[in-house]
């Protein structure tokens, strides 16, 4: 077997990559930045490995031993499955292998803000707190989680755990589904009208579709209390970014959290480079998943997805 990595660096030079040389040949791209390469790349491979190089009709018609694609990641949006499946090529994703990373990095996020970490960081190193007279320091108050309320948008795997640690915190949970099936939670179900004027804190964690697409603009943002913090650790098009600049720049929220943008990387004309207030905005480069335990649950699930297949099971199969 043939198999190629399209774009081994988005799980981290960090990470071996050998458990895959136990199938056949295998090799590791670091990118495949063009069509053209992913073409000539695949065109004798067996097995494709790709996170986010696509693999449309023209790709897999080209690559005549394609026998299965592994998607590096839970969404499979960048394969076009449904040709697949026609031409009998199978399809297999990881799910589940980020969720504790996620979660860990909302709260990361959630706790930088609200507590103005990078304010009192520089306070101390600056040399202001060795001027002061008094042993503490207290330039920007910050508030408790205890007792507040906690607005999830999207209760899946992921949403589900981030309310599990927010209860352990004291706080009350509620969602909002996005997808509108009817579930029984221990949490209650509230519209996003209702969540977003109820909430102290509002995380997303929802996919990407024509149900969440633009789901939070100005005037959503606008039913917020000003206290609020909003978290995006779902997709980026959920939050309209304009808005969301127009937002901060307007004090209308405390604060908020990003993991993810409408277009990654982010570009340099994106009005969230601009605001005025940039403490009150914290943007990571889309890492909440990438622990070093979750980026090596990762290969080895891709691993044993490929093992599957060779011995004919269905494991993780979506085509």
């Amino acid at each position: 077997m043939k198999i190629v990595f399209l774009d081994s660096k988005t799980v981290g030079d960090d990470i071996d990559l050998s458990i895959f040389n136990q199938f056949g040949e295998f090799i590791s791209y670091k990118t495949t930045l063009s069509k053209e390469l992913a073409l000539e790349r695949t065109k004798d491979a067996d097995i494709i490995i790709t996170n986010k190089v696509v693999i449309d009709k023209e790709i897999i018609d080209n690559a005549k031993n394609l026998k299965l694609i592994c998607e590096a990641a839970t969404g499979y949006n960048n394969i076009d499955i449904n040709y697949a499946k026609e031409k009998g090529i199978q399809v297999r994703n990881v799910a589940g292998y980020s969720t504790e990373s996620v979660v860990q990095h909302t709260f990361a996020m959630l706790f930088y803000l609200l507590e103005h970490l990078k304010y009192y960081d520089e306070y101390v190193k600056s040399g202001e707190y060795a001027k002061s007279d008094i042993f503490t320091h207290i330039g920007k108050p910050f508030w408790q989680i205890q007792g507040k309320t906690w607005g999830i948008i999207g209760l899946g795997t992921i949403g589900r755990r981030v309310a599990e640690v927010a209860e352990s915190f004291g706080c009350n949970v509620i969602y909002y589904s996005t997808s509108g099936v009817e579930r029984k939670e221990k949490y209650e179900r509230v519209s996003l009208e209702e969540l977003l004027k109820s909430s102290d804190i509002v995380s997303i964690h929802a996919p990407l579709n024509e149900k969440t697409k633009g789901l939070i603009g100005y005037e959503q943002i606008k039913l917020m209390k000003k206290s609020a913090i909003l978290l995006n650790l779902g997709r980026g098009g959920i939050v309209k970014e304009q808005d969301l600049a127009k937002a901060l720049n307007e004090d209308i929220i405390a604060g908020a959290g990003l993991d993810v943008l409408e277009k990654e990387p982010i570009t340099p004309d994106n009005p969230l480079l601009k605001i005025k207030n940039k403490e009150k905005l914290f943007i990571t480069p889309h890492i909440a998943w990438t622990s070093i335990e979750a980026r090596k649950t990762l290969i080895n699930e891709i691993a044993e997805n490929i093992k599957a297949f060779l011995e004919g099971k269905d494991r993780n199969r979506v085509a």
